[in-house]
């Protein structure tokens, strides 16, 4: 059992970021009394919220908030009233990409999960699918090319040239390579890392780090998969993969693509990570829903708040190493979507659906708890 005693910094941001925020609380509450163990909560302002109370889409005190704090807990930010500001004083670049720079986040973990009951939702062909897939892609936030200098785009003679620079450190590969294998571990032990090792020497040195790593985790299994054939196989037979881990650019579409075979955005949960101040196996993490605001059903109490509560289960597992609380929110919604339970972006109007709201799901999942 943990020490008993966290903190938590909570942001829930813009659109339906308080909605769904609301029943992810419900059921930290009824979780920590279930498993005795308290969270304390300081919750601050984000995105266009923080703009309006404070001038500033990421202010001061909330940094402050997050840095105290074992784990940060976000909604969501944005929408169309603050669409007229320049760029980066936006509440998504005012915020979100400020919060991962101060904190160094590097390891960015989104799992796709499609659930048995809703095959149904998802674009590949069921039968390819049957009785759903579960992958964690472990994707690294802060080097290669998007990050990489020099970056550049000026005139040659009667032509133009472009450069963009992907650059990596092998620090930065061990330590996300230690995240994908320890989050094996806890999972079916299977890491297969995605590279372009026949063209890139960035894929060199990233694949011979990967099989580095894996010499310190003997019961993981490892494999090696190109980037491009990770990509077809995702959509051919998502069920052989349990972890994938990768670079910046390849993970970004890759998760994308993952989430998209998942049927349903409103299901799922990230995590972007670093290395936590005690060395326990446990990182600094913030933690959110993988779809955005959604400002156009805000306030309506219609939003599926069920990546939000998957977001703290993320949270209580990687940060506060409370295992069993994050099983029991995990299996409690799994049964709520077995019972039929839907809000409406899941609904297909099926016989034995359950047609909820947001507070109606959140309560459905405490009482499934």
């Amino acid at each position: 059992m943990s020490e008993h005693h966290h903190h938590i910094a909570v942001l829930a941001g813009d659109g339906i970021g308080p909605e769904v925020m609301a029943e992810a609380l419900k059921v930290l509450d009824a979780v920590s009394a279930k498993f005795g163990f308290s969270v304390s909560r300081k919750e601050a302002f984000v995105g266009g919220a923080g703009l309006d109370h404070c001038g500033k889409a990421l202010p001061e005190e909330t940094i402050r908030a997050c840095e105290e704090a074992d784990a940060v807990l976000f909604g969501s930010v944005g929408g169309p009233k603050w669409e007229h500001l320049p760029a980066n004083e936006q509440p998504e670049r005012g915020a979100l990409l400020p919060l991962r720079k101060h904190f160094g986040l590097y390891a960015n973990l989104r799992p796709g999960v499609c659930l048995p009951a809703l095959t149904h939702a998802s674009p590949i062909k069921n039968e390819l699918i049957e009785g759903g897939f579960d992958i964690l892609c472990v994707r690294e936030l802060t080097g290669g090319l998007y990050f990489g200098q020099p970056r550049f785009r000026e005139e040659e003679g009667d032509d133009e040239v472009v450069v963009d620079t992907m650059r990596y450190h092998k620090s930065e590969m061990v330590r996300i390579a230690k995240v994908a294998f320890e989050a094996a571990r806890g999972r079916r032990k299977r890491v297969t890392s995605v590279d372009k090792a026949n063209v890139l020497t960035n894929s060199l040195l990233w694949r011979e780090t990967m099989t580095e790593v894996a010499r310190d985790y003997p019961d993981v299994e490892l494999l090696h998969m190109y980037v491009d054939n990770a990509a077809m196989q995702l959509v051919r037979n998502p069920r052989q993969f349990d972890v994938l881990v990768t670079e910046n650019l390849f993970g970004d579409i890759l998760s994308d693509e993952m989430a998209m075979i998942c049927g349903s955005l409103g299901m799922l949960p990230s995590a972007s990570l670093c290395q936590g101040a005690k060395d326990n196996g446990l990182f600094f993490g913030l933690y959110e829903p993988s779809g955005g605001s959604a400002p156009d059903i805000a306030g309506k109490g219609i939003a599926n708040p069920i990546a939000q509560i998957l977001s703290l289960s993320m949270l209580l597992r990687y940060s506060l190493g409370e295992k069993k609380a994050a099983d029991a929110i995990d299996s409690a919604v799994r049964s709520v979507i077995d019972q039929g339970y839907r809000t409406g972006d899941l609904a297909t109007g099926a016989a034995g659906e359950i047609r909820v709201n947001t507070a109606e799901m959140g309560n459905a999942v405490v009482a499934a708890l």
